[in-house]
């Protein structure tokens, strides 16, 4: 009987005395066979399970395509399968990646770059929970008491109704009596919780010496000829043959400010609304990096935003910010650097709300635990970076009670300084060491050198990537002769001697966000390096006293955005003097030699794909049968220049068609211009026609410094150009930096990689630390005098890192 027991007992956790290992222990790997996503080659490979997995390659080489396209997209898509076809429905459908077999899959998670939206009412407290805790907390203890939770909340207007009610009386009789009904929200009535109020410059909404039917309102997509002047015409507000400047106050108010109104319209049930609150609806709602680029000019031109003079940009209405504990509001504590909220949370002493303390408490050191501390709660996620956002993401898992789920990072190093990823690294231990499988996409070698297990993808990127070109042990990588391997104890030098400068831009009394008064005078001519721990206030310096100048080009962290049409001879430019060089050597249209104009394939409009929708299911992706997937009717495709027809040009490679494009027939300088600023950041690689829904984030990030490069400014201000750059690719980019300060330029980087620093001609540190501990200049001068001086924390690692 005891025997028996004892055999129970092993069964369950684990093996019993005498057994063998417990069938459920043998799944401790995930198996990939035939991995093919974007330019993956048939890649088999196993990855141990509860252990930190690193993944490294050049940019481009397939990294994210096996992680995030493969691994964690099939996790994804096998999850949501669980759900009844009903909940599906209201899902994304996602298509199986192309892969022969998956096996050992767990519950993945994904702490990715993407930025968080940029809702004008999304904050750091909103987008972590914060905010809902602080609210129900003052709710409980605020003094006067207003209200419930809502009361304090700014994105919930106050309600007031009245009318008639019915009250049933015992004896079956009824009787009308008045009732009012109020609820008290948080929301500041005049700029409806956004903090901000607009101005709409009229002159960029109409020509008033036109009419209405002369095309005078000149609001991009607001055309007389569709239904906007069938509406117009048929609301009977006003005459549309009549010059805007000669309107009546009435006239003039119809047409800017009206509220909804049904109308009829040539027997149709439309809606007539003013411009203002339509443009308010459709335009200021929206994150403006998702605007078209001439929608965002256009709001930018016509519309100034000022603080809101009620609530002086706090959001919340006067009743809340009345409400005080120990005399401070919920708008001033979301005001409050992170690191003080902890310690004003950890003064308060009430056992009646005890529970929501201690969780408040553990949220807010989580931030100050990822270094995130010296944010505030009323910071606009939209102003986050790419680092600061996957950071924010990760706090919600730091004290998470799950295991054996799989943990799917994106460079978390992105935008640490070397001070700050030992905290990371330890993050992502910790995570491990709860049983957990941590999968990361990293080219720092500090974080290389933490992993349990390393898999190298290459040899190189694109179409020359695509294989494993090693899998083991760290000390086995660098052994193995790879790139990555050659490159992992790769150290700077610091410069023998450095370019002397030409002049100086002066920047005084500086006082942006964290800023304390800084005068600072950065050397023109030359190459400088801002450097400084996350948060110290390198950003706040260059966007409120440099990017805004004449001549001043700035390249910053913000992501470029595409959809599957897009590609790199669209977004550079290229494209147009292509199209225009087929054109005239064939003496038709330009136009015919777009995939998005009179030349696309009319059976899938230029897509190059036919798309068929299955319900609930993923929507099936075959390529176009007519077109044979090159996206051009047969009739463009037979004109020519230089022997190849348009879709065989954008089959060609940058390095190859920067080739054809140089000389003969086919010699076309704009187009051979822009090719050689590809090639210049390392993208010689990539095809003109590659979808740059296929790119990774380090080649986007250099797509988009070879686009900014053909700038006419003298100053060129690089936002962490390193960012998603292999160890083998930052050596080029620092060639390219060197190539463009010898042309004359002036090249000011915001940079946390010691190979950058170390080839600065000058430094400028800022500190000592982040948020309030921040915003002063702690050191100028060359980058041997930083490692001399080694009083800095930038100092001490720069040090370090030469010295190997």
């Amino acid at each position: 009987m005891s025997t028996d027991t004892t055999a129970g007992t092993g069964t369950r956790g684990g093996a019993g005395p005498g057994q063998g290992a417990h069938a459920a222990d043998s799944h401790d790997v995930i198996r990939v066979q035939g991995a093919r996503v974007n330019n993956l080659r048939d890649i088999s490979i196993e990855i141990p399970k509860r252990r930190l997995t690193v993944f490294t390659g050049v940019s481009g080489s397939g990294k994210s395509s096996l992680v995030f396209g493969t691994v964690a997209a099939e996790s994804q898509r096998l999850i949501n399968e669980t759900y009844s076809a009903f909940v599906q429905g209201f899902m994304p459908a996602l298509a199986r990646p192309e892969v022969d077999l998956l096996e050992g899959l767990t519950t993945a998670i994904i702490v990715d770059q993407e930025r968080m939206g940029s809702n004008p009412r999304s904050t750091v407290g909103t987008a972590t929970d914060a905010n809902a805790m602080l609210r129900i907390l003052f709710s409980r203890l605020g003094k006067p008491s207003i209200g419930p939770p809502n009361a304090y909340s700014f994105n919930v207007p106050s309600v007031k109704a009245s009318g008639a009610i019915t009250v049933e009386r015992g004896d079956g009789k009824t009787r009308a009596e008045k009732a009012t009904y109020n609820r008290l929200g948080g929301m500041c009535p005049r700029c409806e919780g956004t903090g901000a109020v607009t101005d709409f410059d009229l002159t960029a909404l109409y020509d008033d010496a036109k009419s209405l039917s002369e095309g005078a309102i000149t609001v991009p997509g607001y055309s007389m000829e569709g239904w906007f002047g069938r509406i117009y015409a048929g609301s009977g507000f006003f005459n549309m043959d009549k010059p805007i400047a000669k309107f009546t106050k009435r006239e003039l108010h119809d047409l800017l400010y009206k509220e909804p109104v049904k109308i009829k319209v040539e027997g149709i049930n439309l809606t007539y609304e003013g411009l203002i609150p339509k443009i308010s609806k459709s335009m200021l709602s929206k994150d403006p990096e998702a605007m078209q680029p001439h929608i965002r000019a256009f709001v930018d031109r016509a519309i100034t935003f000022s603080t809101c003079p009620e609530c002086d940009g706090t959001r919340i209405s006067p009743e809340a910010r009345s409400s005080k504990i120990d005399g401070v509001n919920i708008a001033d504590v979301c005001a409050m650097q992170i690191s003080d909220l902890a310690g004003w949370v950890r003064g308060l002493k009430e056992p009646s709300v005890a529970p929501l303390l201690t969780g408040l408490q553990h949220l807010l050191d989580a931030f100050a635990e990822i270094g995130l501390g010296y944010l505030s709660l009323d910071r606009p996620s939209g102003t986050l970076s790419g680092g600061e956002s996957q950071r924010t993401k990760m706090i919600r898992h730091l004290g998470s009670s799950l295991t054996d789920v799989t943990y799917v990072f994106d460079e978390p190093t992105i935008g640490l300084h070397p001070h700050d990823i030992a905290r990371m690294n330890q993050l992502l231990l910790q995570l491990r060491d709860k049983g957990n499988t941590v999968l990361v996409v990293e080219h720092k070698p500090e974080t290389i050198g933490i992993a349990d297990h390393v898999v190298d993808l290459g040899p190189g990127a694109g179409t020359d990537g695509g294989t494993v070109t090693f899998e083991g042990p760290l000390a086995g990588l660098r052994d193995s002769g790879t790139l990555t391997g050659r490159h992992l104890g790769d150290r700077a030098r610091l410069k023998e001697s450095v370019r002397p400068s030409s002049s100086s831009l002066q920047v005084r009394a500086a006082a942006t966000n964290n800023l304390r008064d800084v005068d600072v005078d950065i050397p023109l001519g030359v190459l400088v390096v801002l450097t400084g721990v996350a948060g110290s206030g390198k950003s706040s310096l260059i966007t409120g006293s440099v990017s805004g100048r004449e001549g001043v080009v700035t390249v910053d962290q913000s992501p470029i955005r595409g959809s599957r049409r897009s590609n790199p001879a669209t977004y550079t430019g290229l494209l147009e003097p292509i199209r225009k060089a087929f054109a005239k050597a064939n003496g038709v249209k330009p136009a015919l030699f777009s995939s998005n104009s009179e030349g696309a394939c009319p059976a899938c409009n230029g897509a190059g794909v036919i798309y068929t929708e299955l319900g609930v299911m993923a929507t099936v992706e075959s390529v176009c049968e007519d077109c044979e997937g090159r996206r051009f009717q047969a009739s463009v495709l037979e004109y020519r220049l230089g022997g190849k027809d348009i879709a065989e040009v954008l089959a060609l490679s940058v390095t190859d068609a920067e080739a054809f494009f140089a000389e003969g027939e086919a010699a076309t300088p704009a187009a051979h211009r822009i090719l050689g600023q590809l090639a210049d950041v390392g993208l010689g690689y990539l095809h003109l026609g590659q979808p740059l829904t296929t790119l990774s984030g380090g080649e986007r990030q250099r797509l988009k410094l070879a686009t900014n490069m053909g700038g006419k400014g003298g100053i060129y201000v690089l936002d962490e150009p390193t960012t998603g750059l292999h160890l083998a690719d930052v050596e080029q980019l620092l060639a390219l930096l060197d190539r463009l300060v010898d042309a004359g330029k002036s090249v000011i980087v915001i940079e946390h990689h010691q190979a950058v620093m170390a080839h600065a001609d000058w430094i400028i540190d800022l500190g000592p630390g982040a948020g309030r501990d921040g915003g002063r200049i702690v050191f100028e001068g060359t980058p041997a005098d930083l490692v001399a001086d080694a009083s800095t924390l930038t100092g001490e690692h720069l040090a370090a890192y030469v010295a190997g």
